[in-house]
This record gives structure tokens, sequence and C-alpha cells, in this order.
């Protein structure tokens, strides 16, 4: 932690200790630990004064890494401030800006032996990471603002902590632990949307919208602590009232909403609740809308879950491959789409509907104009699948590849995966020839 970091939070800790009579034992001992940091950052033999190896840096805050862990990515960052990106918002790797299949984040242990080691070597500890440390006052204050929620409280008291709980859980990652604690907590939390006066669909609309938009996006980030995802997931209220959420909240919400869903949907067991609960095809309408804010975080979501087989046919059945191609031929979010469609084209109602739609030229133009070798794979890996599912397709390709090249060119120049499927159509040319030739 950086010495800036760690005065602010020696400031606030020493407030906490003189302003109250009932501080605990815990931030007393939390502050000494952060005089013992500051002192050894004076120290002449502290570990600032040593050359640190490049692998050992934080991308992030470029300091020695003290918890080392992998993004979705494989790169590896300083626990604290990748969850600090990633609470942000950001659903992107910072070092690579590819867009992240799940938030999940797994120690990084190799690299933290060596770590340890060099600083043995050097006759030091690894420093240890000042963590939030929840307090008596931090559960006082989450009761009362879900006091503040209950229906007898009025809008204005409840639009009021809805706020606060909404930037409370985004700026103190420890306060997301406390739901977990109590069965009590999330039906407190959502006892604004969940009143008798909004059980339906139609009558949710008359929520508030500001209350609302706070409420979903609590929930958003309450659900980046890895012990709520399945805790959330599993509360069929939760994703029942997300879905509601995509139904009648304004566009920021139903995009926190989405990102809420992508979110939860880390977990594999997360990923069958969600598929089984409906939620695909609002998703999907999202995407289909084409608003800005939302179809990064709706695509995100429909990759998420379709890594599961069962949401596939769900997610084809809803009419992803139309609304996908149509993005697609906008140039809009290539790369994402190119990655679901990838994935649905193992589903053989979805490489029937796309040969209706016109994708084999649509695939095969993208293959020749675009620099993403992402989109150029994916755009391979789903022509391989069509070709060999669908004969009348494999002429079509054929007489592409005969005026373009465009395969040949592939199989030399692109990536490894591409290449094999690019040999792999080519080579079924082969055969459909020598066959025809014989015949």
């Amino acid at each position: 932690m950086a010495k800036r970091e760690l005065k602010e939070k020696l400031r606030e800790l020493v407030k906490a200790i003189v302003d109250s009579d009932d501080y605990t034992v815990k931030a007393a001992d939390e502050a000494m630990a952060i005089l013992s940091a500051l002192k050894d950052l004076k120290s002449p033999n502290s570990l600032d004064d040593f050359s640190l190896p490049p692998e050992f840096r934080c991308p992030i805050s470029t300091q020695l890494m003290t918890d080392p862990v992998i993004l979705s990515t494989g790169q590896t960052y300083d626990r604290p401030f990748i969850e600090r990106w990633l609470n942000e918002g950001h659903r992107t790797c910072p070092q690579t800006q590819q867009v992240l299949s799940h938030s999940i984040l797994t120690p990084n242990h190799l690299v933290r032996d060596m770590i340890l080691q060099w600083c043995r070597d050097r006759g030091h500890d690894l420093p240890n990471p000042v963590n939030q440390v929840v307090t008596n006052a931090d559960r006082s204050h989450l009761n009362s603002l879900l006091h503040k929620l209950s229906l007898s409280s009025s809008l204005s008291d409840q639009k009021e902590a809805a706020k606060e709980l909404r930037l409370l859980t985004k700026r103190m990652p420890s306060i997301r632990t406390l739901f977990a604690e109590s069965t009590d907590v999330i039906p407190q939390l959502l006892s604004p949307l969940s009143s008798p006066a909004s059980a339906s669909a139609s009558a949710s609309v008359s929520v508030d919208p500001d209350l609302h938009e706070d409420l979903i996006t609590t929930v958003l980030n309450l659900s980046i602590h890895d012990d709520n995802k399945k805790l959330f997931a599993e509360d069929p209220a939760v994703i029942s009232l997300l879905i509601d959420a995509f139904k009648s909240g304004t566009i920021q919400t139903r995009t926190n909403a989405a990102a809420a869903i992508f979110t939860l949907s880390a977990l594999d067991s997360n990923k069958h609740i969600i598929g089984k609960s409906g939620a695909i095809k609002h998703l999907l309408q999202l995407l289909d809308e084409g608003h800005p804010l939302a179809m990064k975080d709706a695509a995100s979501a429909i990759f998420n879950l379709c890594l599961v087989h069962e949401n596939k046919g769900r997610t084809v059945r809803d009419g992803a491959v139309r609304v996908i191609l149509n993005k697609i031929m906008d140039h809009i979010l290539v790369d994402e789409l190119l990655a679901i469609l990838a994935l649905l084209s193992s589903h053989p109602k979805a490489i029937e509907e796309m040969g209706d739609l016109g994708a084999v030229p649509l695939l095969l133009g993208f293959i020749r104009e675009s620099t993403s070798e992402r989109s150029k794979e994916n755009c391979v890996a789903i022509l391989y699948t069509i070709c060999f599912s669908d004969r009348t397709k494999l002429k079509e390709i054929r007489e592409e590849e005969k005026t373009n090249g465009t395969l040949s060119q592939l199989a030399q120049c692109g990536t490894s995966r591409a290449k094999r499927k690019a040999n792999g159509i080519l080579e079924r040319f082969n055969r459909s020839h020598s066959l025809t030739h014989t015949a």
C-alpha cells in the first residue's frame, strides 16, 4: 500500500479512536500496524531501496505485490488494486483491454512464493496488506440504513438510504461481507422493490426510478464479492427483481441489472440458475435495442451464460442469432458478438439460422477485411462448423475461395487456431472434390 494511502487510513482510524469511546482493540492494533509500516518505509533497509524485478510489481500500482492474483485474461495483479478496478465498474483487463469472461480472482501462488523468497534473500518479510476492517459502528450504520428502507419509512428516507448504500457498497468492499452474515439482510435491502404494491410487473413501474436504480446498483456492487455470488443467485427474489428491472427500469437501471447478471454468472452453478430464470431473452432485448451504455454488459452476460451447454439452446430459441448478426452487420461489438456466435455454432438450430440469414458471406467478408485476429479466428471457427453441418453452404464457401482465396490466406497468416480451422475447411473441399470426381 502506498505511503499516502497508509497515512489516509491511519488518519481515519485515529479519528475513529479519538471520537468514539467504544472503539475496538482491533482498530488500535491496525493503527499500530500502519505506524509500523510507515516506520519501515523510512528505514534505510526498506524494500524500496532494492531494484524490484518488474514481474513482482503490480501493473496498476507499480508497487511490490503482497497478494498476487490472476485475472481471467491470465494477467497478474495485486489483489487490492485489481479489486478496486473491478469495483469501479470496469469490465476489461487494465493491461490487455480484453473483455473479462468473469471477475473471479485466482491466487498466483507461484509468483507469491517467488516474491517471498526474494524478500527473504534481502532480510525482509513480505509486507502485509492493510485490509479494511468492519467495525461495530459499520454494522450499526448498515442496520440503520436497512431499517430506513422498510415500508414504514417515507419515500424520501428510502431514497436517502438507498443512495448511501449504493455509495457505501462501492467505496467500502468490506461492507459487502456483511450481507452474507444474516438471512434478513437481503430481504431488507430489496423490500421497497418487493412490496405488495409492486408485486406485479405492471405495478413495478410505480417504483421511484431513482430508488429503483440505486437498489439495483447496490445489488451489482454486492455481487462483486465472491461470497455473495452464490447467496444472491440462489435467492429467487434477487434474480426475479433483476428481471423486473429489465422490464421497467431506466436504461441505467437495466444496464446495471445486466452487469449484475454478468458478475453473478461467473459461477457455473449460477449460470444454470440464471438460464432457467428467463433472463436471457431480456439481455437479448437490451442488446437488440442498441443503447451504447447497455450493450456491452448485456453481451458479456450472454457470453458467460452460453458457456453452459443448456443455455445455448435457450439463447438460440430466444432469437440470439438474428440479433447478433444484425449488430455485426452494423459493426457493433464485433469481437464480443462473434465470440458468442462461435459458442452458439455448436447448436444445430443456430447453424440453420446462420445459413438462412446470410452469415456465410458476412463471415468471409470479416476474415478478408478485419484487422482483429480474434474476430478472424471466431469467423473461421463458425464457418468450419457450418461447412461440416450444411453441405449446401460448402459450395458457397468453395466458390468464394476460388475467387478471393480468403481461407488460403488465413491458413498461412492466421493464429494457430485460425490456421487449423482454415486448413480443415480446405481439406474438406479436397475430399468433397475427390468424391465427386470418383462418382
